[in-house]
């Protein structure tokens, strides 16, 4: 598991560029983000090395944010690849809430982030299919 980072914007102007000057003014890379949107609000979702950090300079500059567990997933860059781990986490009754990709090192493989009812559930699941969920370690290894 990986901890993502959640941070509740106003929908409206300025409101990402602000956030991304932030992070940029502090040296913060992001590996991974993802922005679900109402007509009021708006929920960016971070993956960044050192989360509780980046949780920490978001919250000093006055936003809202948290911290959740997700899994990260290891998947082939090939067709077909959400179709089988949503069979396998469906069969298995694990609940999909949101997932988002993001380009691993490997031209071969991509990683995928997935929100879901149970995290141990779920990586049991994918483990026993062969299937490699990531920790932070994994994803942030130079």
């Amino acid at each position: 598991m990986i901890k993502q980072i959640s941070v509740f914007l106003e929908n409206k102007k300025g409101q990402l560029a602000d956030v991304a000057a932030i992070l940029g003014g502090k040296n913060i890379n992001l590996h991974a983000l993802s922005i679900a949107d109402t007509q009021d609000f708006g929920i960016l979702r971070l993956i960044a090395e050192n989360p509780e950090a980046v949780a920490e300079i978001v919250k000093d500059a006055g936003y809202i944010c948290s911290l959740t567990d997700v899994l990260a997933v290891s998947v082939p860059h090939t067709p077909g690849s959400l179709a089988h781990i949503v069979q396998i986490l469906s069969a298995g009754g694990v609940d999909i809430e949101y997932t988002y990709a993001f380009a691993s090192a490997d031209a071969d493989r991509a990683y995928m982030v997935f929100r879901v009812s149970d995290n141990m559930t779920a990586a049991a699941l994918l483990s026993g299919e062969g299937l490699k969920t990531l920790s932070e370690k994994d994803l942030f290894a130079k």
